[in-house]
């Protein structure tokens, strides 16, 4: 997959059949779309193109937006690397992109820099300065220009939406394995391992403790989580807690790994972490022997998980 961040850096001299989106989590819904894609550029010997942006246009037109995205834009990415597309655009969201009327979209971004040949878009896709334009003028402007139009059914549209809120809907409530059956994959977050204040290895629960640099991630609800992750080329399981370690007077958000069979200096490393499953809620302890008893348990819990893989 070619990867450009900008329309204007885009090259191409064969035709292109384009979808326009999020795809916030590349799901199961959004997989199927871009299968759908793929298929129809492979069968027109066009090549496959994907044009999205960032900043989220929610970041950038409602300023005090506090949007929360199932994959940062570097995750995104990665997962639409697997999916055996062609070409993917992330454009630079800003406000003057916004002022494009909806034949200036079409004109100058569509068919003059992108070359396209079909459009594959959902029925309520609105689009064009204020988002005036719909699916019937992106019609007439297909017979205007010369490109074909094909709408995603109301059914498959209506599938990546659900999917979507709720997966947020879960992933809030901890019910991981609802979300992972929606993604297709296990949720998972992306993070540089920061020293923290050092207390897991005093009660014998060395930690690495994960810093996520991008606050519009989404974070699941606090609690201990069973989770894997790829270190030295090795699966590595362990639990994971988030959450603000009430029992030692914490009082910010951390999340933290404790990682089983692992005993190499993880500092500054950049890791990815799959949620597998929720243990259990927060709780703050009476003391630091009934916390370390019950890290005992979460452990024995973790073990037991594996056992039954």
């Amino acid at each position: 997959m070619k990867i450009f961040h900008s329309i204007n850096s885009f090259q191409t001299n064969k035709k292109t059949i384009v979808t326009l989106g999020t795809f916030d989590g590349v799901h199961i819904g959004h997989q199927k779309i871009i299968e759908k894609l793929i298929h129809n550029a492979k069968t027109s010997n066009c090549e496959s193109l994907i044009l999205t942006f960032f900043p989220h246009p929610r970041m950038v037109l409602q300023e005090q937006s506090e949007i929360q995205l199932l994959n940062t834009i570097e995750e995104r990415t990665a997962l639409l690397q697997k999916t055996g597309l062609d070409n993917l655009i992330i454009h630079p969201f800003d406000k003057t992109f916004s002022r494009l009327t909806a034949e200036e979209f079409v004109k100058d971004v569509l068919v003059d820099q992108l070359n396209i040949q079909k459009i594959v878009i959902g029925h309520d896709h609105r689009f064009g300065r204020n988002r005036t334009a719909n699916i019937d003028d992106l019609i007439e402007f297909g017979e205007k220009y010369g490109f074909e139009v094909e709408q995603i059914s109301a059914q498959e549209i209506e599938a990546v939406s659900v999917s979507s809120t709720k997966i947020r809907s879960a992933l809030d409530a901890g019910n991981i394995n609802l979300a992972n059956q929606y993604l297709g994959y296990d949720y998972f977050l992306t993070g540089v391992i920061r020293k923290g204040k050092q207390l897991g290895r005093t009660i014998g629960f060395p930690t690495a403790n994960l810093k996520i640099e991008e606050n519009y991630k989404l974070v699941p609800q606090k609690g201990v989580y069973i989770v894997l992750s790829i270190l030295d080329g090795k699966t590595v399981y362990g639990m994971m807690n988030i959450g603000i370690n009430p029992t030692v007077g914490g009082e910010s958000v951390s999340i933290e790994i404790y990682f089983l069979d692992f005993n190499g200096d993880l500092y500054d490393q950049k890791i990815q972490v799959s949620l597998l499953q929720l243990i259990r809620s927060e709780e703050k302890f009476a003391s630091i022997d009934l916390l370390k008893a019950q890290l005992e348990k979460d452990k024995n819990t973790v073990i037991t998980f594996l056992k039954n893989l």
